[in-house]
Formats: C-alpha cells, sequence, structure tokens
C-alpha cells in the first residue's frame, strides 16, 4: 500500500514536469512566432511574398479623390511623392537580371565598398528606400559603411530624426553635414574623403539597388582597379513609381553640346563580347550618377575637378579622363540600379542652371578636348564668355598622368562620335534662291533635315558639307512639305544653288 502511494506520488510529479516542459516548450515557440512577426515589420528580404502598394515594382494608382493633393505634393520633389510615401522602405522588385547573370559565381575576397549618397532636401522615403536597398539587397561582409552626405538641407526630419533612424540599421551608416551649399560634385569629394572602404561607390539619393547588384561591380575592379563600372540604370517612374528595367543594349555617348546621351551599342562592341550580353559594355561616357571605382585610383586620376561647380558635366570630364589616361569605363549589364528619373530639377542653382554648366563645360573643354573644343564652342558660343576659373592644375594633372589626346579618344574610344574627325567645311549652308538655311531642327540621328529662315546664331544651322558623287541635286523645299529639302535631277537653277559661309570661332576670352 505503501509502494503504491509512493508510485503515485511519482507519478504525479513525472506528469507535473512533463506539463512544465510542454508549457516551456509552447511558450518560446510562440515567442520565435513573436519574433518572426516583429521581423517581418523590419526592413525584410526579397524572398518574402508581399503584398502592398508598389511590391514587385508595380505602379502606385492615386485614388481621383486625391489627385489635387498628389499634384501639390508632386513640387515638393518633382516626383509623386504621395505615391513614394505609400510604397514600404524595403519593398521587393523583380529580379530584372539577365539569365546567364543569374548563375554567375564571384570570388569571395572582393573588396569591401564604402556607398556615398548625397543628398539636399530629399523626401524621407526615396532617401531611406536607397539606404534600405542597398542593405537589404548587398552582402554585408563587402558593405564597409554608408555615408550620407547633406549638402545643407533646410528641412527638419533630415537633421536628428534622420540621425536616430539610421543608429538602428545593420550597416555603419554616417551622416555628414555640409555646412553651406556646395552642391552634388563638393559634397561627393567631402564624402570618399572620410569614407573607409578600397572602392567608393556613389549612388544617387532616389535609388533602388536590386538583387545582385554589388558582387559584379567589385568583381570587374578586383580584376583591375583602373576599370570604373557603372550599373545598368534602371527607370523608376516619376509619377507612379513603376520599376522598369532598363536596356543592356545602349551605352553613353555626347552630342556636340556636350550633352550626355545614351545610344544603341555599336555592332563592333557586341563583337568584341562575342555576342555574349552578360559581359560588361565599354562606354565612352557615364550618365555620371551611379559609379564604383577604387579608392587608390580616385585618387591617382584626381577625383573630381573642384573648380566645377554644383552638377553638370562632371560626368563627361571623369569620362574622357578615364579613358584618355588608361583607364577603362564599362557598363555591368548584370547589376541593375533603379533611379527615379525627374523630367524638372526641384532645386535652384546659384546664377542660374545654364550658367554653372556651360563653366563646367568650358572647363572639361579646355583641359581634356584639345583642338575639338572648337566644335563646341561653335555650337554653343555663348560659353566663350563665362569665367572658368584657374585650371592650371588639371592641366598640370594631364601632363603628370601622361594622358593621351582627344583625337584618340575619338578614334578608339567613341568612333561613333558625332563630332568628324576629318572635314571639309563648317558652316551655313544657304539656299541662293529662297535665302533659308539647312537647319536639322533639333532632330535625331537619321531623321530628315529641314529648311529654315537663316538666323545667323549657328546652333541648328552649323553643319558639316561633305561631297557626295551623286546624279541629283539638293533642291529647296517641294510643295507638299515646305520645311524640307527635296533631291531632284540636277537643272542648274537658283533653287539648287547653295552657299556656304565659313564659320569663324566667336571670340574667345
Amino acid at each position: 500500500m505503501r509502494r503504491f502511494a509512493y508510485c503515485k506520488v511519482v507519478l504525479a510529479t513525472s506528469l507535473v514536469w512533463v506539463m512544465l516542459d510542454m508549457f516551456i516548450l509552447l511558450y518560446f515557440s510562440e515567442c520565435n512566432k513573436c519574433d518572426d512577426k516583429k521581423e517581418r515589420g523590419l526592413p525584410g528580404r526579397d524572398g518574402e511574398p508581399r503584398d502592398g502598394p508598389g511590391e514587385g515594382g508595380k505602379p502606385v494608382v492615386i485614388p481621383k479623390e486625391n489627385q489635387e493633393k498628389m499634384k501639390e505634393m508632386f513640387k515638393i520633389n518633382q516626383f509623386n511623392l504621395m505615391a513614394s510615401e505609400m510604397i514600404a522602405l524595403n519593398r521587393s522588385l523583380p529580379d530584372v537580371r539577365l539569365e546567364g547573370c543569374k548563375n554567375k559565381l564571384y570570388p569571395d575576397n572582393l573588396p569591401r565598398t564604402s556607398v556615398v549618397i548625397v543628398f539636399h532636401n530629399e523626401a524621407w522615403s526615396t532617401l531611406l528606400r536607397t539606404v534600405r536597398s542597398v542593405i537589404d539587397r548587398s552582402p554585408h561582409t563587402l558593405l564597409e559603411e554608408i555615408v550620407l552626405v547633406d549638402d545643407a538641407s533646410e528641412r527638419d526630419f533630415l537633421k536628428r530624426p534622420l540621425e536616430q533612424y539610421v543608429k538602428r540599421l545593420e550597416v555603419p551608416v554616417r551622416v555628414v553635414r555640409m555646412e553651406q551649399r556646395s552642391g552634388l560634385i563638393r559634397a561627393r569629394l567631402k564624402g570618399a574623403s572620410i569614407s573607409t572602404g578600397q572602392v567608393i561607390t556613389f549612388l544617387d539619393a532616389h535609388c533602388e539597388c536590386t538583387t545582385g547588384w554589388l558582387e559584379p561591380l567589385l568583381a570587374r575592379i578586383k580584376l583591375d582597379k583602373k576599370t570604373v563600372v557603372c550599373p545598368i540604370i534602371d527607370v523608376i517612374s516619376d509619377d507612379t513609381f513603376e520599376y522598369m528595367a532598363g536596356s543592356d543594349m545602349t551605352y553613353g555617348g555626347f552630342n556636340w553640346k556636350l550633352n550626355f546621351r545614351w545610344y544603341p551599342v555599336p555592332q563592333r562592341e557586341m563583337d568584341r563580347r562575342k555576342g555574349d550580353r552578360t559581359l560588361p559594355v565599354r562606354t565612352p561616357t557615364m550618365a555620371g550618377g551611379l559609379f564604383s571605382i577604387d579608392r587608390d585610383y580616385f585618387q591617382e586620376i584626381g577625383t573630381y575637378d573642384a573648380g566645377m561647380d554644383i552638377w553638370g558635366g562632371e560626368n563627361l570630364e571623369i569620362s574622357f579622363r578615364i579613358w584618355q589616361c588608361g583607364g577603362t569605363l564599362e557598363i555591368v549589364t548584370c547589376s541593375h540600379v533603379g533611379h527615379v528619373f525627374r523630367k524638372a530639377t526641384p532645386y535652384t542653382f546659384p546664377g542660374g542652371t545654364g550658367q554653372i554648366i556651360n563653366k563646367n563645360n568650358r572647363r572639361l573643354a579646355e583641359v581634356w578636348m584639345d583642338e575639338f573644343k572648337n566644335f563646341f564652342y561653335i555650337i554653343s558660343p555663348g560659353v566663350t564668355k563665362v569665367d572658368y576659373g584657374d585650371i592650371t592644375s588639371r592641366a598640370s594633372l594631364r601632363q603628370k598622368l601622361q594622358c593621351k589626346p582627344f583625337s584618340w579618344y575619338l578614334e578608339n574610344v567613341y568612333p561613333d562620335s558625332q563630332i568628324p574627325r576629318h572635314y571639309y567645311s563648317l558652316g551655313e549652308i544657304r539656299n541662293v534662291e529662297t535665302n533659308q538655311c539647312l537647319d536639322n531642327m533639333a532632330r535625331k540621328e537619321n531623321e530628315k533635315v529641314g529648311i529654315f529662315n537663316c538666323h545667323g546664331m549657328g546652333g541648328n544651322q552649323k553643319l558639316t558639307l561633305v561631297h557626295v558623287n551623286s546624279n541629283q541635286c539638293l533642291d529647296k523645299a517641294s510643295e507638299e512639305d515646305s520645311q524640307v529639302p527635296s533631291v531632284r535631277d540636277c537643272t542648274h537653277s537658283r533653287s539648287q544653288q547653295w552657299l556656304l559661309r565659313n564659320v569663324t570661332l566667336p571670340e574667345i576670352f
């Protein structure tokens, strides 16, 4: 009887312990679930299925009743701020890479990078979505830090609230303040000077990095530190924030006015890569907003031209310098980063946009373009009247680095350039009968040339005259289209006679 009572006590005690174990197990199991829920509330990873505005890179539709408010908010940053604020800071994006890129393997010992992002009165949502996308889609072993350079923003939420927010992030993020409005160029120089990564990656403040964006960039630099690399720049709509993949079949060039332009990748570059579109494209110029460069090489080739102001022209200047001084500039087609492209800038420029860009372009033309700068001055005569400052140190840099002439660049890097390397004459072509001039009417390549009243100001009426053997003659415009010259059988009439007035260089100050 006593043994039976003893057994009951043991059994009851065991049951208590079993129940206690089950309770502890269930408790911690529930806590784990709670932690999962908490983690989902934090910026997540790409693999998590989520619903919400803009997820998967889809466009955001604003209800009709909010359209007026949306238009007012649009003016603040010149993009749809209402749509941006509806989208999660860690929204999911499609994997837009070529299939061949998804299986590429990269070395384990890639250099670490500092990501430098300059902002001025940027929206909270776009700035932090940029930061979150860098953190969430970069291996942390490759991410040294993120440096946010505030170019004298005036909005309160970009002060202490921003500093408090970035302290909680899992990657070191530093906020550096410029004492006064200095512009993109000098702010980037500030960020680069305090960064510590072996590679410096520059991004704009309204970007979104995609899966696998970083490794292919760093791999190219590891292979050759004199290689400067850009991702494919995808388009984030300024109206709907839809994410649209950029083309791997375009590269950077420029026109006679020194405006950056995208052009189709030429056949010679496709042949060099043997048709493999996953290999990097050698590009004559870069857009300038997004690129990675080895820290030591950035210093070696002279960083940015600190004599340039605010923004504009610095992308062509560094592109010319990289190529002419022994480096290589590439678009890495396996790397994609989205960028909000705005139709207008929300910022003001001291002295006006035109004045600043003319000064910057004049500096790059004087230092890097040799005699070909004359084409630019003829097309844009106003540039020659701008005070462009002292370029002695930049000219000395070119001499020190033993950089090649611009003619070499045109022949070997950019033979497709619109700047002719050989020409007979440059000037105005006037019809004897109508007294009107040939004018390209600001049309694109391979589009019809036009006829317009001669204005003597150059620009679109500065044309190169090249003789081509033909059995027909250029004639005045037909009645069907009064703005397009025609080609007819030669009659030697006055309508087929054209006067060429050679252009002289504007007075250069």
